[in-house]
């Protein structure tokens, strides 16, 4: 999970935010009113992104869509989750 601070904040905090992201490993969202500006990612992270090294994620997110529903999955999500069909709870 990527930690999220304010454009301003971050102008102030630079340094503090390249080492979390060098040595604490984390990757840091940059936003702008709220939304999303740019991220702060370690060199390896961004090396893995361009060389196409998301494949395993995007395996694993393939993967999800093909699973059963859990036990109790129609009851708690309610008429989404009918529609989905799946095992009935």
């Amino acid at each position: 999970m990527a930690y999220e601070i304010p454009v301003t904040q971050a102008r102030a905090e630079l340094a503090d935010l390249i080492n979390r992201v060098v040595y604490g490993g984390e990757r840091v969202v940059v936003t702008r009113h709220g939304k999303p500006l740019v991220a702060l990612v370690s060199a390896s992270d961004l090396e893995r992104l361009e060389s196409g090294g998301t494949e395993p994620l995007i395996q694993s997110v393939s993967d999800v869509g093909t699973s059963a529903s859990a036990p109790g999955e129609r009851r708690r999500f309610g008429i989404a989750a009918e529609h989905r069909g799946g095992a009935e709870a």
